[in-house]
């Protein structure tokens, strides 16, 4: 009898909670029909001429991809990461809302007769109305770039709430679609940056590096260019015109292509005032060793693949580079050598080098994260692990990375410097030697998490020495390959190099 009365009260428990659920679902829906109408009955030139057209651009998400397209050709680094995580976003958030949220709960759209006829949008969708599929991809979108870049986010957010009340200024949407729109976008968004933290910020606020003066060279006078014209595609002529122009009274010399590069730049650095360099990574580095040499600076005119040194010096585009060197303001820079050969940005061994060179083939194409983790997956699939002996601590490595200076952000995708002249090496260490290690780093890979990860290695110190126990293997120095080599003497010259920079140059 007692199991009895007991299943009785659970039985009339669950019809009083049932009865309050209905009892709620009524009063949302008599709620969205008054704001609906309430709306709808609003007459408003803005409504009438904004709120059409402003849904009509968010169909098929052609709003935000446009506003993708112009964050990914912005040049800005941030902002191009805060364009892909809102495209992820969007796309994961459309799949969740039209293909399983709608099919969930069946809810016919609002009437459309209280909504003025010139208001109402173009295309009428025939799906169900909730969730609205406009309100949840604008907030995944804008969520996903605030996630990255919060003063890119805020007028974002803005621009998706207007479309969101456009869907029901126009009669597509009750005002709770649109609010269930946006709780799934944003959730899809936050689970994305938990499983796929947003880059690091700068661990400062980086400050202008306070500049010396030189002669200015408003012409181009006592300035020795030396310059690769077939560099990037022939890209190194078209800037060489460019130089002309604006520096007339500079010395140019063109590097042929049986040129000893070398012998090139020491020859010019000797009797210039200023060395000028105008090609990629490896000719800008071959310039500075000649100008340390020699005693003289250095002017870097962007004209390679990259530019890194380039970008990193504030030297791009090319007409601050020029304003740098008619002004006479410069900066000095750290240098660091491995085993005695300068290089400038970085340098590796193994298959850290094929890492490179397939994430930058790809990077300007997915962009920089979505490349790395193709070229980590490529990367991996090669077993080609090396064992290293750093500060008597032996280690299986697979990918091994040395930037002059601390790169950003944290784990094996550097990509970017604070400074030039903070004085010490980066050492980052990959280990992936058995299948266990290959799938545990993959999963950091997808999830942010590589610096974490017990397999990966990170050192800071102004001088390492690392030996190979396998044997000698090839060096590479600012992506260009060098000699093979057994033992890896790095060090860093603080603040060795003279180069022209603009004054307002961050770092």
């Amino acid at each position: 009898m007692d199991e009895v009365l007991g299943m009785d009260r659970v039985m009339a428990g669950g019809r009083a909670v049932g009865g309050r659920l209905r009892q709620l679902a009524h009063e949302v829906d008599a709620l969205d029909a008054a704001v609906f109408e309430a709306v709808a009955r609003t007459r408003s030139p803005g409504l009438d001429t904004v709120m059409p057209r402003l849904t009509d651009a968010a169909d098929h998400s052609v709003l935000w991809m446009g506003i993708a397209g112009l964050l990914g050709v912005s040049g800005d680094q941030r902002a191009r990461r805060a364009a892909l995580r809102g495209l992820v976003s969007l796309g994961v958030t459309s799949l969740v809302a039209n293909q399983v949220a709608k099919r969930v709960h069946h809810r016919r759209r609002p009437p459309t007769w209280p909504v003025p006829l010139g208001r109402r949008s173009r295309r009428m969708p025939s799906s169900a109305s909730f969730p609205s599929g406009h309100a949840a991809s604008a907030a995944a979108f804008a969520t996903g770039v605030g996630i990255e870049s919060p003063p890119l986010g805020i007028p974002l957010a803005a621009l998706a709430g207007l479309v969101g009340l456009s869907r029901v200024a126009t009669g597509a949407h009750y005002p709770s679609d649109v609010a269930g729109g946006v709780l799934i976008g944003v959730a899809v968004a936050a689970l994305g940056a938990r499983l796929v933290p947003p880059a690091e910020p700068p661990s400062r606020q980086v400050r202008p590096r306070a500049v010396q003066h030189v002669e200015p060279r408003p012409r181009g006078e006592g300035v020795a260019l030396v310059v690769n014209p077939a560099s990037h595609s022939g890209r190194g002529q078209k800037v060489l015109h460019e130089l002309r122009r604006q520096l007339p009274e500079l010395e140019v010399v063109e590097l042929e292509e049986d040129s000893d590069v070398e012998q090139v730049m020491d020859e010019t650095a000797a009797r210039a005032d200023v060395l000028g360099v105008a090609g990629g990574d490896g000719t800008v580095g071959a310039a500075a060793a000649a100008a340390l040499r020699h005693g003289v600076p250095l002017a870097v005119f962007p004209a390679g693949t990259f530019n890194h040194f380039a970008k990193d010096v504030g030297s791009v585009p090319i007409g601050r580079a020029v304003d740098a060197v008619r002004a006479g303001t410069v900066t000095k820079v750290d240098v660091a050598y491995l085993n005695d050969e300068l290089f400038l940005n970085t340098a590796s061994v193994g298959a850290y080098t094929d890492f490179v060179e397939i994430r930058e083939r790809y990077e300007h194409r997915v962009g920089k994260p979505l490349a790395a983790l193709y070229a980590g997956l490529r990367t991996i699939g090669r077993r080609q692990a090396l064992r290293v002996r750093v500060d008597e601590v032996t280690s299986d490595v697979d990918l091994l990375f040395l930037g002059n200076g601390r790169y950003l952000p944290r784990g094996f995708v550097p990509t970017e410097r604070e400074q030039l002249d903070d004085g010490v090496l980066d050492l980052r260490m990959l280990d992936v030697s058995s299948t266990l290690a290959r799938l545990s780093v993959l999963a950091a890979l997808v999830t942010g998490r590589l610096a974490r990860d017990p397999r990966y290695h990170e050192i800071s110190a102004p001088a390492l020495d690392l030996e190979i126990l396998d044997g000698s293997v090839r060096v590479a120095r600012d992506g260009e390959l060098g000699e093979t080599a057994d033992r890896l003497r790095v060090r860093v010259e603080r603040r060795a190099l003279t180069v022209f920079r603009p004054a307002d140059a961050p770092g």
